[in-house]
């Protein structure tokens, strides 16, 4: 190659380079991250953004006469319960045991909203159904959780088996719910924190409620 249109080259490239710089100015730092996290959930920017959700939906449901097998499938972990002064302890970070001791406890509360969406279903005459990632073995704690929280009266608490731990949870979730689907439960409306708790088949009405501290595939 000719040295001069070698140096042309170089150069272009070298511009190209710090013109992509320039625009560039990389990602938050992630401590800056997590205190706006923090900022927006206890300033009640959250809240009012989930009550937005669920004041949608109960509209959408305002006339809604059910069937005997008309059923809402709720999601539990940062949708029925609320973990976030538990994830904020823990710097927003994920430790297994931490975590599994944390559901043995059964203290976490209701997320305010979904409890309302919750008792508005239930007085519709609804069946409710809970489908959790949680383990087989946290189904005990998870009903006690339930209970404390005010989730009381509920049709199926469906969790995790050890067969089901390779499956991603949309994989899992659209598995639940073709089962519940050919159990004769007819699911209306299907609300969760994740896309993966209310993508796939058998889900009604979808209802994405906001979560800004993990992404669940």
């Amino acid at each position: 190659m000719d040295l001069r249109l070698n140096k042309v080259i170089t150069a272009l490239f070298l511009l190209a380079a710090l013109l992509f710089a320039s625009c560039y100015s990389g990602p938050e730092n992630l401590s800056t991250d997590k205190e706006e996290i923090i900022k927006y959930y206890e300033s009640g920017k959250f809240e009012n953004e989930l009550n937005n959700v669920v004041d949608k939906t109960e509209g959408e449901f305002k006339d809604f006469n059910p069937a005997a097998n008309d059923a809402v499938v709720f999601d539990i972990d940062e949708t029925a319960l609320s973990n976030y002064e538990f994830n904020k302890e823990c710097d927003f970070g994920y430790i297994g045991s931490l975590w599994d001791n944390w559901i043995e406890q059964a203290k976490a509360p209701s997320m305010k909203g979904i409890k309302e969406l919750y008792d508005f279903f239930v007085s519709k005459g609804l069946k409710i159904i809970f489908i959790t990632g949680r383990k087989e073995s946290q189904y005990n704690s998870t009903h006690q959780n339930l209970l404390f929280a005010g989730y009381t009266k509920y049709d199926t608490l469906i969790v995790r088996k050890p067969i089901e731990n390779k499956l991603t949870a949309l994989e899992y979730k659209s598995e639940k719910r073709i089962e519940l689907a050919k159990k004769g439960y007819h699911i209306v409306c299907d609300v969760g924190d994740q896309y993966s708790d209310l993508e796939g088949p058998y889900h009604g009405v979808q209802v994405k409620i906001p979560n800004y501290m993990y992404i669940i595939n």
